[in-house]
């Protein structure tokens, strides 16, 4: 399983995830988003309506009718009742449920980059995980340490 940590530095979550749930639904596949704070999750809802490039990426929250029929569900906890492969955790927390999924994308930010830090500890010791690190670099990511 792929472990994908992305440095929050310039641009916020709700601007970044919508680019790469385009690309993960781009390959047929489906995306659990994963954040404690509501305010987040509706920021995060507000970022996959405009889409990148203006088009609008369908998705739905858990807790509401038709979750199974959501390409990309939003909710607070990493149960994948969309059918998710993949899962994004949006809070800076680290869940290890997230390793029951194919890829994780693990985003963090300067408040959260010390269990960032623990997490790529232990997940870079674990056996079938590959943990990679994105950084931004102006408008681009690029891995790296």
């Amino acid at each position: 399983m792929q472990v994908d940590f992305y440095q929050l530095s310039r641009d916020p979550v709700d601007q970044v995830l919508p680019v790469i749930a385009a690309r993960i639904l781009g390959l047929g596949a489906r995306l659990l988003v994963v954040a404690q704070e509501a305010e987040r999750l509706e920021r995060i809802s507000a970022g996959l309506w405009a889409g990148p490039a203006d088009s609008f990426l369908a998705h739905g929250r858990a807790g509401e009718d038709g979750e199974a029929h959501q390409p990309i569900l939003l909710g607070a906890t990493c149960a994948a009742l969309n059918g998710a492969a993949h899962v994004a955790l949006a809070d800076g927390i680290w869940r290890d449920e997230a390793l029951a999924f194919e890829r994780a994308f693990y985003f963090f930010d300067a408040d959260t980059i010390e269990g960032a830090r623990a997490s790529w500890r232990m997940l870079s010791k674990a056996d079938g995980v590959a943990p990679r690190f994105w950084r931004q670099e102006g408008r681009k990511w690029v891995q790296g340490p």
